[in-house]
């Protein structure tokens, strides 16, 4: 399915997955999640937001349709790490693809650690991350 999209991240016909995959993205920058909702939505996918990890926990508990979690380590009231761990006490399954624009040597492994699946740093490239995603929910 990824050998569908364009270098710029974009799909060339159509929508690249069919309707009704969620994605939670957890980010508290508007101009961040601007430039994700446009891309995710252009592929097809479904999208919730959260503006901190505390939301994004309460997401996870209430709405028992995201296929994935875009989760921000940097936020207010909860940071992603807090979040990724209690989210994956409630649900396991679901995939969460950590970013962060602060990356230090080491911070991969502690993404991991706290039950992560994934690791993208910002800047996002749009094909990187629709190729990181479809790979986690296909």
């Amino acid at each position: 399915m990824a050998e569908i999209i364009q270098t710029d991240g974009t799909p060339k016909e159509g929508k690249l997955v069919a309707p009704g995959y969620k994605i939670l993205v957890a980010e508290d920058e508007e101009s961040n999640f601007r430039y994700i909702e446009k891309l995710l939505k252009k592929a097809g996918f479904e999208l919730l937001r959260a503006n901190n990890g505390l939301e994004a926990v309460e997401y996870v508990e209430f709405d028992g349709n995201i296929n994935l979690i875009l989760m921000d380590i940097k936020m207010p009231v909860m940071n992603g790490v807090e979040a990724t761990r209690e989210i994956k006490k409630l649900k396991p399954e679901i995939p969460i693809i950590a970013t962060t624009a602060f990356a230090i040597p080491g911070d991969r492994e502690v993404f991991l650690k706290a039950g992560c699946d994934d690791y993208i740093p910002k800047p996002i490239r749009a094909g990187e991350l629709i190729e990181m995603i479809l790979k986690h929910i296909s």
